[in-house]
């Protein structure tokens, strides 16, 4: 039982120590907004060139995994993620040296998330590969979780800076468990054997034929939309619990970091548990049902802040299981549709797409809340949540008024 997940297990180590950083931002957000006077659209920004940092990579790291051992673009990986965190700590002074070190962390992403999912895959030869996809996708709420939890500890005792710099110890041990405890995949080239083209790193072909598969291109926009949500509202959920505690003068049973990191970990059983109702019920049918629950109660969540703590927590946590309840069915449905000749690039493009969405959804929030007032009054968070699962709404619309011409699958 243990050797036929050894790797899986090893894979989800390294992917908690990979993920400490993620968070870290959503933590400092209200003080380093603060201390750099930045409005809400600007905060939202730097928090958005993380994904972009992840888009421009995503497509070369994925490609790569098509062509040498998924391995060693993960060491890379950790290796940028190492150094826009130590960035952030040593060298960030204002909105564009965050900027450009969140771009260099969100590299440092792209290069170890679907790259470790690649590792896993290609050692995996029996059972059943979408229960692995699950457990790993499930585990990004596990490491962002603690990556919120660990961060407000630093935030609390130390400052900002020191936050970032004890974080970037997580995909150091990302690196070491990789480096040490992977073995090498020997039916891959090496690097000084790879001849690269523009359309080895940029394969529109490829993803063109990925897009012709209406499974596959389903899966995509799915996790788009859902990426787009999810990501937001991560950035963005500490910042609204502080607002609601200030606002309506409750004390919370916890502060904000540490709620938003137990609310982080409702995703873990939620992907999971999802994937199997899924297998169940049908991929399409489950992704329709969690993507409408899931907007309405961020609806929900955003009208509540002036309303008992007790009830923004309860919607805080159910919005968080429900964003994740369709995550490794995306996940695993986009990689069981795909060929596998081209899986890779189709995986590429999955991550490009759905951290594309992650890149909009923080400054779409933040400047939601500038549009409507500030991120004062209580009627501009509600705009701000509703600005974020509005696409939720247009997706499934859109996917069950003309399944005939773009999304026929199970």
């Amino acid at each position: 039982m243990f050797k036929r997940y050894a790797i899986t297990i090893k894979m989800l180590s390294a992917q908690i120590g990979a993920l400490l950083g993620f968070s870290t931002y959503a933590v400092c957000l209200t003080t380093l907004q603060h201390e750099w006077q930045l409005s809400n659209f600007e905060a939202g920004l730097i928090a958005s060139s993380f994904f972009l940092g992840y888009v421009l990579f995503v497509p070369l790291s994925t490609v790569l995994t098509d062509r040498i051992d998924s391995r060693k673009v993960y060491l890379i990986g950790s290796l940028l993620a190492i150094i826009g965190l130590s960035g952030m700590g040593f060298l960030a002074r204002g909105f564009y040296t965050a900027s450009f070190f969140m771009l260099i962390q969100g590299a440092g992403l792209a290069g170890t998330y679907m790259p470790g999912l690649k590792v896993i895959s290609d050692r995996v030869q029996t059972g059943e590969i979408t229960r692995h996809i699950s457990f790993y996708t499930a585990f990004f709420g596990l490491g962002t979780g603690l990556s919120f939890l660990i961060a407000g500890v630093l935030l609390h005792h130390l400052n900002w800076q020191s936050a970032f710099i004890f974080i970037a110890l997580g995909p150091l041990s990302a690196l070491l468990i990789v480096e040490f405890l992977v073995k090498p995949n020997n039916k891959k080239s090496s690097f000084k054997d790879l001849a690269l083209s523009w359309n080895d790193v940029l394969p529109i072909k490829k993803w063109k034929e990925v897009l012709e598969n209406k499974k596959a291109a389903f899966f995509i926009l799915g996790y788009t939309v859902h990426s787009l949500e999810l990501f937001a509202s991560r950035n963005w959920l500490v910042a609204y619990f502080v607002f609601c505690a200030a606002f309506s003068g409750q004390q919370f049973l916890l502060s904000a970091t540490e709620l938003a990191a137990i609310i982080n970990l409702f995703g873990v059983p939620a992907s999971i548990i999802g994937n199997e109702i899924a297998l169940k019920i049908g991929r399409r049918q489950w992704v329709n049902i969690v993507m409408l629950t899931s907007a309405c109660i961020g609806i929900l969540l955003g009208y509540s802040s002036q309303f008992n703590w007790w009830l923004i927590i309860t919607l805080a946590a159910l919005h968080a299981s429900f964003i994740a309840a369709d995550s490794g069915t995306l996940t695993a449905g986009l990689v069981t549709s795909s060929n596998e000749n081209i899986k890779g690039a189709a995986m590429g493009l999955h991550s490009l797409m759905g951290f594309g969405g992650g890149l909009l959804g923080p400054a779409i929030f933040g400047f939601a809340l500038d549009l409507n007032g500030s991120n004062q009054i209580p009627m501009s968070w509600t705009w701000a949540y509703f600005a974020i699962v509005i696409w939720s709404f247009i997706f499934v619309i859109y996917a069950n008024i003309r399944p005939e011409k773009s999304v026929h699958t199970q």
